[in-house]
């Protein structure tokens, strides 16, 4: 099935659980993600943000995007406008670019929807195709819509025997104040309310749990991924990180930090979840009371 996302050609996948929704000849972009059901688009859709490169004009759009980390303008914001190409195999869609200008990375996102409930394993993958090795690790960044809360679970547990070592951390941007509104910190989770005020706001953390959260009008939506904590990552040891403004919240997962040699490949798994029916959450200690049935 094919769309339209402000007049750029789409894809439309979907099952009885389901309907996803990427662009068909720029990207990879995973521009909207809806219940089955509903015409609410769980992403945000920002087609007007843009912004001028070296390499020509780059839009945001919304939805989901592949970059590489460390951030660095402008290596980070290089225009993905044409050349797509799309592979079907396997019940999977692949969604590929060609190489980048300069970098020579190439963003690949594999998109698999579940069979059995409302979930979907987004699969990214950057491959260096120069000739030098490159320092990077993949970076999944996701755009919601404002209105909700984003959900932050944080470790309490000692990490030696002990209990006198530190065992958390958080990370902050420039733009970033603790006396921020949005922002509620709680022992076990940390809440960041996502609402148009006028300054931005950017915090990371390394996250132990494998998973963070989105509630928005009773839906949640859950990004889960493999922490490999015992490992290097960028911003400070970050693998998570949220991101919010005026106009909506970015959820961000993190790979470790690796030296990818010409020729090779690097991958970043998230595994998508919605729940609808909850209540509306307002302080951390509220998580447990409507996370609890969940398992995360």
């Amino acid at each position: 099935m094919t769309g339209d996302f402000y007049g750029l050609s789409t894809r439309i996948i979907g099952n009885q659980y389901l309907r996803l929704e990427f662009l068909a000849e720029a990207g990879p972009r995973i521009v909207r993600l809806k219940l089955a059901g509903s015409d609410e688009n769980q992403l945000a859709e920002v087609p007007d943000v843009h912004w001028m490169t070296p390499y020509g004009e780059y839009y945001l759009r919304g939805g989901h995007r592949l970059w590489h980390a460390p951030e660095a303008v402008p290596r980070s914001s290089i225009p993905d406008n044409s050349g797509l190409t799309i592979e079907e195999q396997d019940g999977a869609v692949r969604l590929s670019q060609p190489p980048e200008p300069d970098t020579r990375i190439r963003k690949s996102i594999e998109i698999r929807l579940h069979d059995d409930g409302p979930a979907v394993t987004v699969r990214h993958e950057l491959m260096n195709g120069g000739v030098r090795p490159v320092e990077l690790a993949p970076w999944a960044i996701t755009q919601m819509r404002l209105g909700g809360v984003a959900v932050l679970p944080q470790r309490v547990e000692p990490m030696d025997s002990d209990g006198i070592a530190p065992n958390r951390h958080l990370v902050l941007w420039p733009h970033t104040h603790w006396h921020d509104p949005r922002l509620r910190l709680g022992d076990e989770y940390v809440l960041i309310e996502a609402q148009p005020e006028p300054s931005a706001f950017k915090m990371g953390y390394l996250n132990h749990h494998g998973w963070i959260g989105y509630l928005r009008e009773g839906v949640l939506f859950v990004k889960r991924f493999e922490p490999r904590t015992d490992q290097p990552h960028a911003d400070m040891s970050c693998n998570v990180e949220v991101y919010c403004n005026g106009r909506f919240i970015e959820l961000e997962t993190l790979a470790p930090l690796i030296r990818l040699e010409p020729g090779r490949s690097v991958t970043h798994v998230e595994t998508w979840e919605l729940y609808s029916g909850l209540g509306v959450l307002q302080t951390p200690d509220e998580v447990k009371a409507i996370f609890g049935p969940l398992n995360l």
